[in-house]
């Protein structure tokens, strides 16, 4: 019996007009993802990376083609049950964190779980275990400000792995860190990925980052091309 795709991207295409024009940032992009995948995505700034990943993340819609996650195209989809993948089925990383700058960390990792209706017991729980996990046991009750980027990374990964997202998006999780730090950031990445069993999707502009990587795609003129970089 065939494998179904976590993720199904089917000559996908996004568009935007400004100032009169028409600029086609994705160009029938097609690929899928199985559960376990670890895959990097490269390009040049402004080569739609992030726009490839708002989109897998549910934040944009294509303009065109099909979206399929865990067997259903998403175009068939309630926006209540793309909020439901969302907040419980996909991690999200950025390279500038996007904590909440008057909350501590725990309370931080706590937010995706209140906002799917967990009781405060349960969602206490599991993020002061997760920030256990990530090496901030003494660090929980923190503000960003008082963290150093490092820990706010260590963090925002915690808060991604609440509820053990079968997809993983990191955009430039490492772009601000120095490189010891973003070495032992990615070896905390990869690691609480392979608990999961879920996929892990790389965008960087690191061609030895995007080594890490079972696959590595460009992204350039819109479309993929594979294969070692």
């Amino acid at each position: 019996m065939t494998e179904t795709p976590l993720v199904r991207l089917d000559s996908l295409w996004k568009t935007f007009h400004k100032y009169g024009k028409t600029i086609n940032v994705l160009r029938g992009l097609s690929l899928d993802v199985y559960a376990g995948d670890t895959i990097a995505v490269v390009g040049k700034s402004g080569s739609g990376k992030s726009t490839f990943l708002h989109i897998l993340g549910t934040l944009e819609q294509p303009t065109k083609g099909d979206f399929f996650f865990a067997g259903t195209n998403t175009r068939s989809m309630r926006l209540s049950q793309i909020d439901q993948i969302r907040n419980q089925h996909i991690g999200f990383i950025f390279q500038f964190h996007h904590l909440l700058p008057d909350q501590n960390a725990l309370q931080n990792v706590l937010l995706p779980m209140l906002i799917a209706g967990e009781s405060d017991v349960k969602a206490q729980s599991r993020a002061r275990h997760l920030l256990e996990k990530v090496g901030l046991s003494d660090r929980i009750l923190h503000k960003p400000g008082e963290l150093s980027g490092g820990e706010q990374q260590r963090v925002a990964i915690a808060r991604a792995m609440v509820y053990h997202p079968k997809l993983l998006l990191a955009d430039e999780p490492t772009g601000n860190l120095d490189p010891n730090t973003a070495a032992d950031i990615m070896n905390l990445l990869f690691s609480l990925r392979e608990e999961s069993g879920g996929a892990l999707i790389l965008v960087t502009h690191d061609h030895k980052l995007a080594q890490l990587c079972q696959r590595q795609l460009q992204l350039q003129n819109g479309v993929f091309t594979e294969g070692e970089l």
